[in-house]
Formats: C-alpha cells, structure tokens, sequence
C-alpha cells in the first residue's frame, strides 16, 4: 500500500503558525487525521492510536480568522476545502453565525487499501460500505473509483458531495484517477444529482459518500434498478443498524409488518405479526469496516435480511490484511438454511422449493455480469466445521427475548430464540420463575431439557447465560455471575476513561466468557499473569 500525493504541505500551510509547529516536531505527521480548533479552548491533534492536547496553546479569534481567510468558501453544509488537496475543514458557528470552531481533517489517497476486497470491486456487484468514522470509508471509495475507472476501464461517475472524495476546486484530485467527478452545489441536492448522472453521462459505476436520508436511499435504488454498478456508504457500523434505521432501510430491502393467520403463526412458532423484507436490497453486498485493515463481508445481503428477520444472528466472512501486507480470510461466511416453506417464498430466487438452490454466498447479484473469480482468493486461516455451525433453539422462560436476541446478535451466535419449547434445544430461565414452578417447565417441554438458570434480567447476565448454553453447560453458578458483573463494569469503565481495566484473577472458562463480553462491546482484551493469578485485561483499542 503506498501513499500518493496528499498535499500535506498546504494542510500544514492553513493552520496557525504554533499549530504548525507543534506538528512539524511531534515526527507523527504520517499517521494524523485531524486537528481540532475551538476557539477559547487548547489546540489538539488527533492520531490514529493517540490524541495530543497542547494547554498551553489555547485557541483564539484570530486563529480562527486565520485559517478560514485561507481556504474556499464554506458552503450550506459548513464544509470547506483546499484546492488540489483532498483535505477537508467543517466549521462550528454559534447562533449568531460566527464560525467559533474548526475541524481540519486530513485527506490521502492510498493506493492498495482495497486489495481486501478488490475480487468483490470487480465483480460488478453493487457495494455498500459501513463502519465508525474515521475507519477509512471514504479513502477506499476513492480507490474504488481509481481502481474500477483505469484498471477495469470502466465508465466511472463520482457524485461528489462537499468535494469529499475528488478534493476541492473544479480539477479533481488525481487519487481517482481517469473517473470523472459531479460537485454537488448544495448537500441537501445530492438526490438529484445522483439520478442527473444516471440519465445525462452513462455511467457504468456510480461512486457515491454518505448516504443519508430517505430521498438519496429512493435515489440509490433507482440507479441499481437500471443496470448501473452503485458504490456508496451510509451512516452505520452493521448491517443491523441499517436495518433499525427508517430512513436507510430500504437500502437492504426495507422492512415491513406481515399479520400471520393463527395457523402459520403456531407453524412458525412466532406472534401473529412478523417483520419481513418489502423488496430486493438496493446492495448486493454490504462491507462493514471493523478497523482499517479488518472488515467483515456479507456476500447475499438479501438471504442475510432475511436470516435476521427470522432471529437467526449472521455469521459474516472476516477478511483482514496481515502485517506483512497479505489478505487472511479468518472466518467463512456460514449461512443457515432455513426449512420452512414459508421462508423466502416470496422471493424465488432464495425459495427452497420447485428444486431451485438458493442463491450461494459471494454469486452475483442482479446486476453483476458473469466473470471469472480472482486467481487467488484469499485462503481461510481455518476450518469451520459443521458442528460449529448447528444453530441452537433457545426458548426463554421470563427472560426479555429483545436482549437475548440481542447477545445472539452481538455474538453471532449460532443460535436463534423459538417460542415453541418442544422443539428448544435448550431453556434460558430466570431464576425467581424458576424456583417457584420448575415443574411446569419440565411438563411443558414434555422431555428433559438443557436448562440455564440466571439470577437477574440484565445483559450481562443473559449474556453470560448464553455463553453457557453454547458450551453446552448446566445452570450458570454465582462465580460466573460475579465474574459476569465485574466484566461489565470493567468494559463500562474502559470505554468511559479510555485506560486498561484489569478484572479478578479467574479460570479459563470465566475468562472466556469475559473475553466475549468485552468483544461484544468491540473492545479488545488479552490474558495476563500465570496460573492461579492468571486474569483478563480490557483495553480502550477498538476491534
């Protein structure tokens, strides 16, 4: 991956002369992002691993007037930019309108940023990209665009809002290479000038940030259903968090309330009323960016929609670049094939009826041509076996179903809850409920069952609990439920002050399960010390 012009010395050129300064001799300047000025208040820069914060340089009027006289105009969004840089400077103004804060982002174009998932760049499947900022979203649509304009020679469009992605000024940045760039006057028009690309330049690929609202998510499907390649990202960090927005779900399908008949609805083992998918995702793909060099990938986003909606958590394909610059993939993607006639019905392309296969993970989509796989993709790092990907029938006695369907999904368990207990594989109680008639449940399941039994409604506990049932253990003991809570406290206290947190001393098991629990919460841990003093330390670093 090398680093191509980037236009750092006119980024260091706008900033006030003891900014400047501090910059020039931290010896850092490769890996910083952003510097933030607010006016009465110390000067920072952020790093991608650190922040530093200078209390002596407090920011003042005329720093501020300083660095605004020197860059373009800002526009209806309070985005400015330096010409032939792709550096971006947003603006905080006060009610009177007087600008009083600035965030001066550094922009780079990398080449081979995408090398992680150049075979899906090039498959002609419409992608989406989702992930915190500042995880590199925008960089690798910029290579994207590079990489499909002069390496695929295809006819690439960007529709770029706030000269984000192609740089200030009417010369676009050469990071995107040959494609070609639509500014967009006004942010809240970004809509219109997507379908204007569409219908005035035939275009092959349409490169588009930050889609936002209703209207730019109508305007994405009207792209896809012509023919055309869309690459675009969208607020979020998973592919459930597009699915829980109102404004982006159309996006993946759209999401839409379905009354069962009382029949169907005891079949299914489900309420009478259901969410199922409206239509076709508007992506074939959806790449959610963990960390810059870690991403996970779902192939079929629609059989993946679907899974979700049935309360089947997904297990995506877990791709990331080693050290040593290669591509390791470190989990395949496993997706369960569910029987029921009614899954996917409505959709023949997914049914598993009339002798039809569904549609295998990574085919193209809609409007993907027929192409050849890469040479050489990139090899598991290890075997998934089929036991590991059984799912596992909860049934949950007195426990609140939202927050064990929500562990399973944080997990990606292979799991899923059903309210019918004669077909559970195992029983997830609260212990008051279940002290009091633990008879009735044994007569209710009609056979013995595999039962965990936790003290109290919390996330942690349920979390816990489920951990318990995926090792295929009895009732979760008071050890582990103190472990469980330390747990959660530690991660609490982690996130709040961004330091280590080191918990009790614990068996390997418990530190397992805390393990998990910490990489629930995307933070990463580790085990320290030796045998019996060996603990889990949480750290702030993100997964």
């Amino acid at each position: 991956m090398s680093l191509h012009i980037d236009g750092l010395a006119q980024f260091l050129d706008v900033l006030p002369a003891v900014v400047r300064e501090r910059l020039e001799k931290s010896g850092d300047l490769e890996s910083i992002i952003e510097v933030v000025l607010d006016y009465g208040r110390p000067a920072e820069a952020r790093y991608r691993d650190h922040v530093e914060r200078w209390p002596e340089v407090i920011v003042s009027e005329s720093d501020i007037e300083f660095v605004s006289k020197r860059l373009g105009e800002f526009g209806t969004d309070n985005r400015a930019g330096i010409e032939r840089t792709l550096h971006r400077i947003s603006a905080i103004r006060n009610r009177h309108s007087k600008i009083i804060g600035l965030t001066c982002r550094v922009g780079r174009a990398l080449e081979g940023t995408i090398d992680v998932i150049d075979d899906i760049v090039r498959s002609g499947q419409s992608i989406l990209l989702l992930g915190r900022p500042g995880v590199g979203k925008t960089t690798k649509l910029r290579e994207i665009a590079r990489v499909l304009a002069d390496e695929a020679n295809k006819r690439v469009v960007i529709v770029d809002t706030s000269n984000e992605i192609a740089g200030d000024g009417d010369v676009p940045h050469p990071g995107i290479g040959s494609a070609r760039r639509m500014q967009v006057r006004i942010a809240s028009e970004q809509h219109a000038v997507m379908i204007e690309a569409v219908e005035n330049h035939m275009p092959e690929v349409i490169v588009i940030d930050e889609i936002g609202n209703e209207a730019e998510a109508q305007a994405a499907r009207t792209i896809a259903e012509r023919g055309v390649q869309l690459v675009g990202t969208a607020h979020g960090q998973t592919l459930e968090n597009l699915m829980l927005n109102p404004s982006l779900a159309d996006l993946i399908g759209g999401i839409q309330a379905v009354t069962l008949s009382d029949a169907e609805a005891q079949r299914r083992g489900t309420q009478k009323t259901v969410l199922e998918r409206k239509s076709p995702p508007t992506f074939d793909v959806v790449v959610e960016l963990l960390d810059y060099d870690r991403l996970a990938v779902h192939n079929n986003v629609q059989k993946t929609v679907d899974m979700i909606l049935r309360g089947v958590p997904p297990r995506p394909e877990i791709r990331v670049r080693t050290g040593a610059g290669d591509v390791e993939v470190v989990q395949e993607e496993r997706t369960a094939e569910l029987t029921d006639p009614g899954f996917n019905q409505r959709f023949p392309s997914l049914a598993r009826n009339g002798g039809k296969e569904s549609v295998p993970n990574g085919s193209p989509g809609r409007n993907s041509p027929t192409v050849s796989p890469p040479p050489q993709r990139p090899a598991p790092a290890e075997e998934v076996t089929d036991e590991q990907t059984k799912l596992i029938r909860i049934f949950p006695y007195g426990i609140a179903r939202t927050r064990l369907e929500r562990a399973i999904r944080e997990k990606r368990a292979p799991a899923y809850v059903t309210n019918d207990i004669s077909q559970a594989d195992a029983v997830m109680a609260i212990r008051s409920t279940y002290q009091a008639k633990p008879k009735k449940l044994r007569d209710l399941a009609g056979r013995p069952v595999n039962t965990v039994v936790v003290k109290s409604n919390t996330f942690s506990q349920i979390a816990a609990a489920l951990d318990d049932i995926l090792q295929g253990g009895g009732a979760v003991s008071d050890e582990n439920g103190k472990a469980a809570e330390e747990a959660q406290m530690g991660i609490e206290l982690v996130l709040q002050s961004g330091k280590p947190y080191e918990l009790s001393p614990a068996s390997g098991p418990v530190r397992k399960m805390q393990h998990q629990m910490a990489e629930a919460r995307r933070l990463a841990s580790e085990s320290v010390g030796e045998d019996p003093h060996r603990r889990l330390r949480i750290l702030p670093t993100r997964l």
